[in-house]
């Protein structure tokens, strides 16, 4: 009975025409082109039928974006209580989240495998800088010029895996720093060599919608893309609880750069931009107060 029935699949299998072992390739269109969808591992909207670079970011299209999964970050500092104005060696070492296994592969990202920013919890001290790779590491040498808290936040792409944004915590001693009461701030700054003027849609931002940070810059003569992309934004609660790096969703070198931003928290937010004129990186600071979403007032 079962060579019966073997010879009866064998019979159909050859009256379609394929054999065991044979998996038929699947059909080509017409036009070359394939069902494949490419995303940006940073900015997933950005979707193409095509290989190629995020028009965005820059980024390298990829055909497979994994599901998220934080890695681990670990942080050595030495000396491991640091000092005002002593010399601080910063060591991270990124860990996979499965096996706790060291990872060595990185995916360029801006032109850098790892960005580093450093704030204080007086909002006042803003570093964006990037770590060297060594001994499996990323390695890093900074003296605070202040006592108090830090936040660390790292960006990084492991390979294969997803964009990164960690943070981590410095407590430096020496003393304490007055904490700053931030009110609105939307004052047009003078940086090294550009002039920066923000406004919001809507005016007074609201947790949990999207928001329009559209920024004026002038002079537009000799403005260009900084580490890729045509500004890149900072923004941390006052708290130092959320904090979040983008990058423009609207650009072109013109005079009008605009980042989109979902606040997560109704609390005061400093944010940091920089812009790239002549070959000298501008960075400014406004404060923008973020309300309550109409559902979660009493």
């Amino acid at each position: 009975m079962r060579s019966m029935r073997s010879a009866a699949v064998l019979l159909v299998l050859l009256s379609v025409g394929i054999l065991p072992g044979q998996i038929p390739a699947p059909p080509t269109p017409a036009n070359g082109t394939s069902d494949m969808v490419w995303v940006c591992p940073m900015d997933k909207d950005i979707r193409s039928l095509i290989p190629g670079k995020c028009p965005r970011c820059g980024m390298k299209l990829a055909n497979g974006v994994p599901d998220p999964a934080e890695y681990h970050l670990n942080l050595t500092i030495s000396p491991r209580a640091p000092k005002v104005r002593e010399r601080t060696h910063l060591v991270f070492a990124v860990h996979d989240p499965w096996k706790d296994n060291v990872v060595t592969k990185f995916t360029v990202m801006h032109e850098k495998l790892f960005h580093l920013f450093i704030v204080s919890e007086d909002l006042e001290v803003f570093v964006h800088d990037h770590p060297v790779w060594k001994d499996d590491t990323f390695q890093y040498d900074f003296e605070f010029p202040k006592p108090g808290l830090y936040r660390i936040l790292g960006d990084f792409y492991p390979e294969a895996a997803t964009p990164q944004l960690i943070t981590k915590s410095i407590l430096v001693g020496g003393g304490t720093t007055p904490l700053n009461q931030l009110d609105r701030d939307y004052s047009t700054k003078d940086a090294e060599n550009m002039k920066v003027e923000l406004a919001t849609i809507p005016a007074e931002p609201v947790a949990g919608q999207t928001i329009q940070l559209r920024f004026q810059v002038s002079p537009t003569e000799g403005f260009e893309k900084y580490l890729g992309a045509w500004g890149h934004m900072l923004a941390a609660s006052d708290d130092l609880i959320d904090m979040m790096h983008t990058h423009p969703l609207v650009a072109d070198g013109g005079a009008y750069v605009q980042f989109n931003v979902i606040f997560p928290r109704a609390k005061m937010h400093r944010v940091w931009v920089q812009f790239q004129r002549n070959g000298v990186v501008n960075t400014v600071h406004f404060d923008i107060p973020v309300k309550e979403t109409a559902s979660s007032l009493p």
